[in-house]
């Protein structure tokens, strides 16, 4: 609700300035020219994305999820004690991780919400506890080893080598994940709530 307000007042206050400039041909020419782009952009990184998120069911149909679920196991285990011990909060967990880890933001979102849905039904409190604020934490910084979703973009703009990113890629992941964890596990300690 608030970002709706958001955007339309920025709508409108780029319509009110472009007016007062006398740049209202300007302005309707962006606003084409940028429709025009965003569709064209859309419908380029589709197919990748139809593609990974089909590798992802696929996987989730052959196994390799639960193989992947076992081999974070220890981390996750350690990392969300509690809603670790339930075995369907653990799948989602392990699921949401690996879609982020294969750079599957589309299909990581419905499998983080339905993470947090089940760990909500496991607390004990109307708000949301330690762990559930960690998967957010670690869904917003979103470790990647493959960025299927950026390397489509690029392909889509011409890039020769659209995977060429990967070390920079696993450095920021790697970072921005470390400091949300740091971040979650040092404020847990300030404002403990569970």
């Amino acid at each position: 609700m608030i970002m709706s307000y958001l955007w339309t007042g920025m709508v409108v206050v780029s319509l009110l300035v472009s007016l007062l400039n006398g740049t209202g041909a300007n302005l309707s020419s962006a606003i084409l020219e940028g429709a025009s782009s965003a569709i064209t952009l859309g419908l380029s990184i589709a197919g990748p994305l139809c593609l990974w998120s089909g590798l992802a069911v696929v996987m989730e149909n052959s196994g390799i999820s639960s193989f992947l679920a076992r081999v974070m196991s220890p981390v996750l285990q350690r990392l969300f004690p509690r809603s670790y011990a339930d075995s369907k909060a653990a799948n989602l967990i392990s699921a949401n991780v690996s879609a982020n880890l294969l750079g599957l933001g589309n299909a990581a979102t419905p499998l983080g919400i339905a993470a947090t849905r089940r760990m909500k039904e496991l607390s004990s409190t109307s708000y949301a506890n330690d762990e559930l604020c960690l998967l957010i934490v670690m869904n917003t910084a979103s470790i990647q080893l493959i960025p299927t979703t950026v390397a489509a973009v690029r392909s889509s703009l011409g890039a020769a080598s659209p995977f060429d990113i990967l070390p920079a890629v696993w450095l920021t992941s790697l970072c921005s994940v470390g400091a949300g964890i740091m971040a979650a596990k040092i404020l847990r300690r300030f404002f403990p709530h569970d």
